[in-house]
C-alpha cells in the first residue's frame, strides 16, 4: 500500500456498498481475499480504501463509487485528520473557482510537482480573499486603560468596517492596508473609524484564520484536491465544500454546536436595517456585521446584501474552516461577501476586534461557561451596564456585542432562558432596560437549536444614540405554540422537536411581531418597562403572555368533547370481532433479502433530511403516526445537503424504522406519496404482482419476527429489514391476510385520535378549573 493511502473503517465500507455494518463483519469471516487491516485498532480497523474499491468491484457489490462518497471518505482518512483534509480543500476548491487557468495548468504535472507549487498559487488566492499571512504570534498586551472603545478610540486596524465607497476585508488594493505610521483618519459618514492597527490584546492572532500549507503537507492531500475539484466541476467549489463540511460536522455531532439554518436566517432578518427590508439585496449599502462567537460561520453565511464581515472564534481549525466557507459562499449567492476577516483567539480576554463599531452583531455564545474570564476581566470597558457574576457568561456576551456596534446599531443573540430570570443578574437586565439597549425577548420553540430540549430565546438589543430618549417599552413573545399544535390535521404530535418547528411560521410571527411591535394573543405583548422593574427583572415571555388554552378555551371545550365522542363511536365500530383460536400454523418461509434478490421487492436506505425544499418523511413521523414533515420553501441550505438524490415514496411502499427494537411499520397511502424517505428509515418498495403491501407489512410487525432480525448495541437496537421472514403465500391468500392487517391499522389509527384528543379535552377542563372559566358543575 503507497505511504499515506487513505483509509476507511468498516462504518465507511457499508457505507460504500449500501448495507449495514453487519454485512461488512460477515463479509471478513467469510471471504479470505477481503483486504487485511492496514491501521486503526482491533475493536475498530481501518482499510485500503483502493483495496477495498477493487475487492467490492471484483465482488460485484459495487458498480461504481460515487465521486462525492469517494471524496468524502478520501477526507475522511487523510492521514492528518478530516479537518486538516478539509482546510486543504477549501485552499484547493478557492483556486479553481478564482485561478482555474492556474489549477489547470498545476494538474498537468505530477503529485510530486504538483505539490511543490500549490504553496504558492494557494498563497495568492488566500491573500487575496483573506488578507496577507501576518506573523500569527500574540502582540504584547495593551496598559490597562489604553484600550478605548469604539467611540473614542484614535487608531484602529483593517478591522475597521469600510466606508461604503471603501475596499471590504482582505482587498488587494494597496490603500486598503494602511501603514503603521499613516495619520489616523476622520470617522466616515456612518460614524465607524477607519486607522492605523491598534495594541493589541494578549492572545490576539493578528493574521488570517487560514495559513499557507507547505508542500510536505500538502504532498499526502493531492489525490483528495484532484478528485475535489472534479466534485466542483459537478456542483461548484462552494457547495463541494459545504457537502463535506456537513458531513465532517455530522460525523462529530459532540464536536461542534451548530446554529441551524433557519434559525440563523431569522437572526439575520431581525437585524437588517428597517430602511433595507423590501429592497432587493445588491440594492443595499454595504454594512458590517460581527460575530464574535463564529462556530461554523453559519450566522454570517445567512447574512445577505452586501456586507464586511467580521469574526473570531477560539478553535483556531474551526475559524479556519469558517474563513474558507465564507469565502466560497460566493460561489453560490452572487451577493455574498468576497473577503471575510476571520481572526482567532478567545473574544472576551483577547478581543480581536477592540475598535470595531458595527452595524450589526449576530452571535450564539457558549452558555453557562464558568470560565468566561471573570477573575481577570473585573476592570474591563466594556461593562456598561454592570459587571456580571461568575455564572453570568451570557450577560458578559451581551455587553460585548453593545460595545462593538455603532451607535444605533444591532445585535440579535441567542440565549438559554435562565438568563432572562437569573437573581444574579437582575440588576444588569435592569439597566439594559433603563437605557433602552433592551428591545425584544422572543422564545423560540423548544427544538430550535441545542440544547434541543429547552426554548431558547432571542435577545434583539440596540446601543443606545447619545442624545435619543430611551426606549419606553420591550417586545417580548413567545412562539412554542407555533411549533407542531396538537391535532393539528395530519396527525402530528404536540411539542415541537427540531423536526416538529413550522419554520415559515415561527419566522413571519417573529417578524411582523418586531417590525410591528403590537400585541398578537398568545404570540407577543409590548410590556412597559416599568412594569418589569421589580425585584426579580424577569423577562421570560411566558410569565407575561397567556397561551391559548387547550382546545380554544372553555368555549372550544364543547367542540373537543363532541369530537372525542365521534372518534370514539368509530373506535368502537373498527374493534376487531372476537378471535378465533388456531393451531400454530407451520409455513414455509422466506427472507426480505431472498425476495429483494430474487426481484420481488426493492430495498432503499433513506437519506433526507428534514429541512429541505419537499416534504419528508422522518422516523418521528412513522413512529407517532403523523404525516411528513412540511417542506420549508426558504431558508439557507445546510451544510451537507449537497447529497445523493432522495428516495421518494410512492403509494404501495413499506416503511420500516431502522433504530429503536420495536414494531412499527408504514404503508404509503396517498397522503405521503411525494415526500422523501428520511434517515434511519428503510424502504420496501414490493412488486405489486408477486407482493401484497399490507400482507408485507403485517407479518413485518410480527414481535417475533423483530427480535430475531435485530442487532442490540450497548444502548440501541438496530433492525436488518433483509433479515425480516415472510410466509410463502399465494397472492391471494396474501390479500386476505392483508385486509385484515389494513383493519387493524385503521382500529390504531382511531385509538391515536381518541387519545390526542382525550388529551386536549382533559388538559383544558384542568386549565378551566383552575383559572375560575369551567364551573364545578
Amino acid at each position: 500500500m503507497p505511504e499515506n493511502a487513505t483509509e476507511v473503517t468498516a462504518a465507511g465500507i457499508a457505507r460504500l456498498a449500501g448495507v449495514g455494518r453487519a454485512a461488512v463483519s460477515n463479509w471478513r469471516r467469510r471471504h479470505a481475499d477481503f483486504p487485511r487491516p492496514v491501521g486503526g485498532s482491533a475493536t475498530s480497523p481501518s482499510f485500503a480504501l483502493s483495496d477495498v474499491e477493487r475487492w467490492l468491484r471484483d465482488q460485484g457489490k459495487l458498480a461504481e463509487v460515487p465521486l462525492r462518497e469517494r471524496v468524502w471518505q478520501e477526507v475522511a482518512g487523510h492521514p492528518a485528520g478530516a479537518a486538516q483534509a478539509l482546510v486543504h480543500t477549501g485552499c484547493a476548491l478557492l483556486l479553481v473557482r478564482d485561478r482555474p487557468t492556474a489549477w489547470l495548468e498545476l494538474t498537468g504535472t505530477s503529485d510530486e510537482r504538483m505539490a511543490q507549487a500549490l504553496p504558492y498559487a494557494v498563497d495568492h488566492v488566500l491573500t487575496a480573499r483573506l488578507g496577507p499571512d501576518a506573523p500569527s504570534a500574540p502582540g504584547p498586551a495593551a496598559p490597562p486603560g489604553t484600550v478605548g472603545t469604539p467611540r473614542t478610540a484614535d487608531a484602529s486596524g483593517p478591522d475597521a468596517p469600510s466606508a461604503p465607497d471603501a475596499p471590504v476585508p482582505g482587498s488587494t488594493v494597496p490603500s486598503a492596508i494602511p501603514s503603521a505610521s499613516a495619520p489616523a483618519p476622520a470617522p466616515d459618514a456612518s460614524g465607524a473609524l477607519r486607522h492605523a492597527n491598534p495594541p493589541e490584546a494578549s492572545g490576539v492572532h493578528r493574521a488570517r484564520a487560514v495559513h499557507t500549507p507547505t508542500a510536505r503537507d500538502l504532498l499526502p492531500s493531492v489525490p483528495l484536491l484532484r478528485a475535489a475539484a472534479e466534485l466542483a466541476a459537478g456542483i461548484g467549489a462552494g457547495q463541494a465544500f459545504e457537502f463535506l463540511l456537513g458531513r465532517h460536522l455530522d460525523a462529530n455531532p459532540r464536536q461542534y454546536t451548530l446554529t441551524p439554518p433557519h434559525l440563523a436566517e431569522l437572526m439575520a432578518d431581525l437585524a437588517e436595517p428597517p430602511s433595507d427590508e423590501g429592497r432587493p439585496a445588491s440594492a443595499r449599502p454595504l454594512r458590517s456585521v460581527l460575530d464574535p462567537a463564529a462556530g461554523t460561520g453559519s450566522l454570517l453565511r445567512a447574512v445577505t446584501g452586501p456586507a464586511a464581515l467580521y469574526a473570531q472564534e477560539a478553535d483556531a481549525g474551526l475559524a479556519a474552516l469558517t474563513a474558507l466557507r465564507l469565502a466560497l459562499c460566493a460561489d453560490a449567492t452572487r451577493d455574498a461577501p468576497a473577503s471575510p476577516a476571520v481572526r482567532t483567539g478567545d473574544t472576551l480576554r483577547a478581543d480581536a476586534f477592540p475598535r470595531l463599531a458595527t452595524d450589526t452583531v449576530l452571535c450564539h455564545p457558549p452558555f453557562n461557561d464558568r470560565n468566561w474570564g471573570h477573575d481577570e476581566l473585573a476592570y474591563d470597558p466594556r461593562w456598561e451596564y454592570g459587571f456580571p457574576a461568575r455564572v453570568e457568561s451570557e450577560l458578559a456576551w451581551v455587553q460585548h456585542a453593545l460595545a462593538r456596534l455603532r451607535d444605533g446599531g444591532t445585535a440579535v443573540l441567542l440565549m438559554p432562558p435562565a438568563a432572562a430570570s437569573r437573581r444574579s443578574g437582575r440588576r444588569i437586565r435592569a439597566d439594559l432596560l433603563r437605557r433602552g439597549a433592551l428591545r425584544a425577548v422572543i422564545a423560540l420553540p423548544a427544538g430550535a437549536a441545542p440544547p434541543y430540549g429547552i426554548p431558547l430565546h432571542l435577545w434583539v438589543l440596540r446601543r443606545p444614540t447619545p442624545g435619543v430618549r430611551p426606549g419606553p417599552d420591550l417586545l417580548l413573545a413567545d412562539t412554542a405554540a407555533l411549533a407542531a399544535p396538537a391535532a393539528e390535521p395530519g396527525g402530528k404530535a404536540a411539542g415541537g422537536g427540531r423536526d416538529r418547528i413550522d419554520w415559515p411560521m415561527v419566522r413571519a410571527a417573529v417578524l411582523d411581531a418586531w417590525r410591528d411591535r403590537t400585541d398578537l394573543p398568545g404570540v407577543s405583548r409590548v410590556v412597559p418597562v416599568v412594569e418589569l422593574l421589580d425585584d426579580d427583572v424577569d423577562l421570560a415571555p411566558a410569565r407575561y403572555l397567556h397561551r391559548p388554552a387547550p382546545g380554544g378555551g372553555a368555549a372550544g371545550l364543547g367542540e373537543v368533547r363532541e369530537r372525542l365522542a365521534e372518534t370514539l363511536r368509530l373506535t368502537a365500530r373498527l374493534t376487531p370481532p372476537p378471535v378465533a383460536p388456531a393451531a400454530p400454523a407451520h409455513r414455509p418461509r422466506t427472507t426480505v433479502g431472498e425476495l429483494a434478490r430474487g426481484g420481488a421487492l426493492l430495498l432503499h436506505a433513506g437519506t433526507a433530511a428534514s429541512g429541505g425544499p419537499a416534504p419528508v418523511l422522518t422516523e418521528h413521523d412513522v413512529l407517532t403516526g403523523a404525516g411528513p414533515t412540511a417542506a420549508t420553501p426558504t431558508g439557507p441550505e445546510a451544510p451537507g445537503t449537497a447529497q445523493d438524490e432522495p428516495v421518494l415514496l410512492q403509494p404501495g411502499d413499506v416503511v420500516v424504522p431502522v433504530l429503536g427494537g420495536g414494531t412499527v411499520v408504514r404503508v404509503v397511502g396517498e397522503r405521503d406519496a411525494g415526500a422523501a424517505l428520511g434517515r434511519n428509515l428503510q424502504l420496501l418498495r414490493p412488486d405489486p404482482a408477486a407482493l401484497d403491501p399490507w400482507f408485507l407489512a403485517g407479518f413485518l410487525r410480527g414481535t417475533s419476527n423483530n427480535r430475531q432480525a435485530s442487532s442490540y448495541a450497548s444502548t440501541a437496537a438496530r433492525l436488518d429489514a433483509r433479515r425480516l421472514h415472510l410466509p410463502r403465500m399465494p397472492l391471494a391468500e396474501q390479500r386476505r391476510f392483508g385486509e385484515r392487517f389494513r383493519e387493524l391499522a385503521a382500529f390504531e389509527e382511531a385509538l391515536r385520535s381518541a387519545e390526542r384528543i382525550g388529551g386536549l379535552l382533559i388538559q383544558g377542563m384542568y386549565d378551566g378549573l383552575a383559572d375560575g372559566t369551567v364551573a364545578p358543575t
